[in-house]
C-alpha cells in the first residue's frame, strides 16, 4: 500500500479541528488528512488551510450543507483522483474517534479489504452517551444485521480504513443516503461484492465540543435503508 488518506468532514467544528489536525499529523503513518467542510460559518475552512504549508492537509470545500454522507463521497472521489492514496481512512473531526486507533486499523488491512473500528464487537465501548441515545443506536445495529444478514456488530460506526481497491468497487453515483444509512450501505454494498470485512475494537467518546448532527429524519432515513438494501427488487417494483 501507499500513502495514507484520513479523510474528515466537518460542519462547524472550529475548535476541534484545530486540535485534531496537529494529532494526525503527528501520526507514525505521516498520514495526508482531506478535511470536507460545507462552508461552515464558524471559520473551519481558514482553520484547514492554515494547515496548508505542511503540504499534507487540503481542504475540500463545499458550497452548502448536503449532509454526511455525500461530504464522504466527495471524499472518497477526491481520494480516488489524486495521489494513489492507498489505504483512505474515514472519521469523525469531534474526537469521539481516538486518533491512535487508526494505525491499528489501517494494520487491518494486510488481512482485510475493510476494518471498521467497532464499538461492539467487543461489549459495548461508548462513553458519555445517555442511555436513550446508546439504546438507539444498539438497537439499530441489531436491526440492521437482523434485516440485512450483515456479519457485523457495528454497522453504523464512521471510524473505517478502506483498501483503495475496495473503495474503487464503489459507485459512488448510486449512494444516496446519509447518517447512519451511509454508513450502512458502503458496507453493505462491499460484503456483497466479496470484500473481506473485519472490526477493530474502539472507545467511542462523546464528542470533546460543538453540537451532535444526529436528528429524527436521519434515523428514519436508517429504518428504511436497511430494507432498501435487502430486497432492492420490491422497491423497484413499489416505484414502477
Amino acid at each position: 500500500m501507499g500513502r495514507t488518506l484520513i479523510i474528515v468532514p466537518t460542519y462547524n467544528e472550529v475548535r476541534n479541528i484545530a486540535e485534531l489536525l496537529p494529532v494526525l499529523l503527528d501520526l507514525p503513518l505521516a498520514p495526508d488528512v482531506l478535511v470536507v467542510d460545507d462552508s461552515s460559518p464558524d471559520g473551519t475552512g481558514a482553520v484547514v488551510q492554515g494547515f496548508a504549508d505542511t503540504g499534507r492537509v487540503h481542504l475540500l470545500s463545499r458550497p452548502v450543507k448536503s449532509g454526511l454522507g455525500q461530504a464522504y463521497v466527495a471524499g472518497f472521489r477526491w481520494a480516488l483522483s489524486n495521489g494513489g492514496y492507498d489505504p483512505v481512512v474515514q472519521m469523525d473531526a469531534d474526537f469521539s474517534h481516538d486518533p491512535q486507533r487508526v494505525p491499528l486499523l489501517v494494520k487491518a488491512l494486510d488481512e482485510f479489504d475493510l476494518a471498521i473500528g467497532s464499538r461492539y464487537s467487543n461489549g459495548v465501548n461508548v462513553v458519555n452517551w445517555p442511555l436513550s441515545r446508546l439504546l438507539l443506536s444498539y438497537s439499530a445495529n441489531m436491526y440492521t444485521k437482523i434485516v440485512t444478514g450483515l456479519p457485523v456488530k457495528d454497522a453504523t460506526g464512521g471510524f473505517k480504513a478502506f483498501r483503495r481497491s475496495a473503495l474503487a468497487l464503489l459507485d459512488l453515483n448510486g449512494i444516496k443516503s446519509d447518517g447512519y444509512s451511509f454508513q450502512i450501505e458502503v458496507t453493505y454494498k462491499l460484503h456483497k461484492k466479496g470484500c473481506r470485512v473485519t472490526e477493530v475494537p474502539i472507545v467511542f467518546v462523546d464528542r470533546h465540543s460543538g453540537s451532535s448532527k444526529m436528528s429524527k429524519s436521519i434515523v428514519w432515513e436508517a429504518v428504511w435503508m436497511v430494507w432498501h438494501l435487502r430486497f432492492p427488487w420490491l422497491f423497484r417494483k413499489v416505484l414502477r
